[in-house]
């Protein structure tokens, strides 16, 4: 599949803090690709140089062949992009604005109001789709962001970018959004999936960048990130009691503290083994609890991102 997205080297700064930092990676037809990282770790930072509202200080970025940075503008017309704030629908309703959407990309009137009609189908906005937006009310956030993302998804493009799409909607019809970003990589775009949610995003990508820092510092498959058939071993200390996970009496593979948690990967054959480590723990009164299940990208994304030691 060819690359509709090539980043490479980006660097960006705001004074002496370096928001991007080098940063690379690739987005082909028919992929979606998620981009992880706390908040403050420069995802939107990166997106904003991809639509040319930032200029880098160094690096390239090619969106299906265009030279962002050089012609922003010709990069803009191969790019639909859902931005991380609402979108200023005061005045409209979903209906007309998910039209005016297709029609600056494009679409006839008779190819954008079909095309807004399945969206509002898809996405099951139906109830609200002819209301008026008016400001402080009218539509819900939710339906704001949903409205938001169709207005993205309405009309071919090669990159759809999509930063932070679930805020605000509820779990009903974010499984639905979720199925739509799956179903535009199998129509043939790439998608830049923009996301702290890692949990859902593992759902649809096929495969992820995390950034923390400024910085890639982790990047594949989702089930490479995972660890395979890892599983993870999760002991659960007391409020004021030791980390005993140091003295495990098998091979870790991460190690990962989080509050009262203690997050550990290792391989199936030292399941049975580790699970009786840890159960005698919990006779002993070391720790308050355990559990055994496979291991999460959660697991691998806090082992990226965390920034304390393991025994802070």
């Amino acid at each position: 599949m060819d690359a509709v997205l090539e980043i490479d080297g980006l660097t960006r700064r705001f004074g002496p803090v370096v928001a991007n930092d080098g940063i690379g990676l690739r987005v082909r037809a028919g992929e979606v690709v998620g981009l992880l990282g706390h908040n403050g770790a420069g995802k939107t930072t990166l997106v904003s140089q991809l639509v040319g509202l930032l200029k880098p200080d160094a690096g390239t970025i090619r969106v299906a062949g265009a030279d962002a940075v050089a012609d922003p503008a010709a990069a803009r017309r191969r790019v639909a992009l859902q931005a991380q704030a609402q979108a200023p629908l005061d005045g409209l309703t979903p209906r007309t604005a998910i039209e005016i959407a297709g029609r600056l990309r494009g679409l006839s009137r008779t190819g954008a109001r079909a095309a807004a009609d399945a969206l509002a189908d898809e996405l099951d906005i139906g109830e609200w789709f002819d209301r008026r937006a008016v400001p402080g009310g009218g539509l819900s956030g939710g339906v704001r962001r949903l409205t938001a993302f169709a207005m993205a998804a309405v009309a071919p493009v090669p990159l759809v970018v999509l930063d932070e799409p679930t805020n605000d909607v509820d779990a009903s019809r974010r499984r639905r959004l979720w199925r739509a970003v799956r179903r535009l990589g199998d129509d043939g775009a790439g998608v830049l999936l923009v996301t702290h949610n890692v949990a859902e995003a593992e759902r649809v990508v096929d495969e992820l960048v995390v950034l923390d820092r400024g910085r890639v510092v982790a990047a594949g498959t989702p089930n490479r990130l995972r660890g395979g058939d890892d599983l993870r071993l999760e002991l659960a200390l007391h409020p004021d009691g030791a980390d005993p996970s140091g003295a495990a009496p098998v091979p870790v593979a991460r190690r990962v503290r989080t509050g009262r948690r203690v997050l550990l990967t290792l391989g199936t054959s030292d399941a049975e083994a580790a699970v009786a480590w840890a159960a005698a723990l919990r006779s002993a009164g070391r720790i308050e609890g355990y559990a055994l299940a496979p291991a999460t990208l959660e697991d691998a994304y806090l082992a990226a991102t965390t920034r304390e030691p393991a025994d802070a």
